[in-house]
């Protein structure tokens, strides 16, 4: 099994329902996330593909991401991303994948895949994700799953 890695991404802090019914990102949200694609850019991270949820908060998350990194593909949405989705179903899809990829998403689901892949059950919580996170994952030649990195706008200091 050739090793792999997956960068999974809670979206940026969004503004409220009430202020924005679609949810885009708060001024904050973005400044945030763009911290957070300006420190990694400088990683070279390249990805295939950068999935996201549909959501608004999670495209735009992925569009700022997009631009700071190497992804050899559009951004493309995707189901089994959304809140409640359940995060079995990306497992099963990360099974028959081999190209590095980044997910962008919300909680419960994030933490739950996280979790999932690190051998433990999708209610528990292995990784704390915070607005704004990547956490990379790699899979080993072995087939199991480990934390490589985790960064988020706390952490950066500009």
């Amino acid at each position: 099994m050739k090793t792999m890695k997956i960068y999974l991404v809670q979206h940026a802090l969004a503004a409220s329902k009430e202020e924005d019914p679609s949810r885009s990102l708060s001024d904050r949200g973005i400044a945030d996330i763009r911290k957070v694609a300006d420190f990694v850019q400088q990683m070279d991270i390249v990805v295939h593909t950068v999935y996201h949820s549909g959501k608004m908060r999670a495209l735009q998350t992925a569009q700022v991401l997009e631009e700071h990194l190497n992804v050899e593909t559009e951004i493309a949405e995707s189901d089994g991303l959304a809140p409640m989705d359940d995060p079995q179903i990306w497992y099963d899809r990360l099974a028959s994948m081999n190209q590095d990829i980044m997910l962008v998403g919300h909680l419960p689901h994030m933490s739950g895949l996280a979790s999932l892949l690190l051998g433990r059950d999708a209610g528990s919580e292995v990784v704390t994700f915070e607005m704004g996170c990547i956490v990379c994952l790699h899979r080993t030649d072995q087939g199991t799953w480990s934390v490589d990195w985790l960064i988020n706008p706390g952490m950066i200091h500009k």
